[in-house]
C-alpha cells in the first residue's frame, strides 16, 4: 500500500464490520496511516486474521467480537479497546447488510434486520463512541472523529434495494443530526457514501445479466474501486478535518449522475 495522504500517528480507530470488503479495507488503510486500529465484526476469525497481518506489517491491531445490533457487544467491545489502546478517538461506523426484494415480497423479519443493522447499529456504535470521547477530553482536545459509511443508493430510487437504500438516507440525516449535537464537544461527525464496489454484500449480482445491465446504465460504465474513498476516509479521520462536520460526500466514480 502506497504511503496514505493524512497521518493518523497517535489515533486510535474503532472500525465496524471489519471483517471483509469496505471494513477490513479501511482498517488497512488506517493502521498504514499510524492508527492503532480495533477491528469489530461477528466473524472474529477473519478479523483476528486482518490484525494478525497488520501486526507482522508492523502495525499495531486489535480483533474484537462485535455485533451491532446488540449494545452490550458494542459496549464490551469499546472496553476491550480502551483495554488496549486508549479511548478511541476516531470510529468508523460500517457495519451494513443489504437484503435484495421487492417491497411487496420483502418478509418482516428481513425488514428488520436491515434496520437493525444498518440504522440502529450505526447509532449505537456512534453514540457509544462519543461517550467514549467526551469522558476522554474530546471537547479540550477536539480530536473526536466520526465516520459514518452510507450509501449513493441514499439519494437515488430503484428496484428491489428499497429497505437498504432508506436506512442509508437515514444515516446521511443521522450525521447532521449527531454533527450539530456534538459540534460544542470537540466531535466530528461525517458521511462517506460509497457508489457500487465489488464486496460480499453483492454477492454475484454484478455478474448476472441484470448486474451487467446495471453497469451499463451508468456513465463510466464500470464499478467503482475501494481506493475512491481512501483520501476521504482519512481526510475524516485526521486533525486536518478539524472544521468540517455535517458533511456528507458520494464517492462513486460519477454512477449517481
Amino acid at each position: 500500500m502506497d504511503k496514505p495522504r493524512y497521518s493518523l500517528a497517535g489515533r486510535i480507530a474503532l472500525v465496524t464490520g471489519a471483517s471483509s470488503g469496505l471494513g477490513a479495507h479501511l482498517a488497512r488503510l488506517y493502521a498504514a496511516a499510524g492508527a492503532a486500529v480495533v477491528l469489530g465484526a461477528r466473524r472474529v476469525e477473519r478479523t483476528q486474521a486482518l490484525a494478525d497481518a497488520i501486526k507482522e506489517a508492523g502495525g499495531r491491531a486489535l480483533s474484537v467480537a462485535m455485533d451491532v445490533t446488540d449494545e452490550g457487544s458494542i459496549v464490551a467491545a469499546f472496553d476491550a479497546a480502551e483495554a488496549a489502546f486508549g479511548a478511541p478517538d476516531v470510529v468508523l461506523a460500517n457495519a451494513g447488510l443489504a437484503e435484495a426484494g421487492r417491497s411487496i415480497d420483502l418478509e418482516l423479519d428481513r425488514v428488520n434486520r436491515v434496520i437493525e443493522t444498518n440504522f440502529t447499529g450505526v447509532y449505537l456504535t456512534a453514540r457509544e463512541g462519543a461517550r467514549r470521547m467526551i469522558n476522554a477530553g474530546s471537547k479540550q482536545t477536539e480530536r473526536g472523529r466520526i465516520i459514518l459509511t452510507g450509501s449513493i443508493t441514499a439519494d437515488m430510487t430503484g428496484q428491489g434495494d428499497s429497505a437498504y437504500a432508506a436506512t442509508k438516507a437515514a444515516v446521511a440525516h443521522l450525521g447532521r443530526q449527531f454533527a450539530r449535537e456534538w459540534a460544542r464537544l470537540g466531535i466530528n461527525v461525517n458521511v462517506i457514501q460509497p457508489g457500487y464496489i465489488r464486496t460480499e454484500i453483492d454477492g454475484d449480482w454484478f455478474d448476472s445479466e441484470g448486474g451487467k445491465a446495471q453497469i451499463a446504465s451508468w456513465p463510466r460504465r464500470r464499478l467503482a474501486d475501494a481506493t475512491v474513498l481512501d483520501d476521504m476516509a482519512l481526510f475524516f479521520a485526521s486533525d486536518a478535518s478539524r472544521q468540517v462536520t455535517g458533511a456528507h460526500i458520494s464517492l462513486d466514480d460519477g454512477q449517481s449522475l
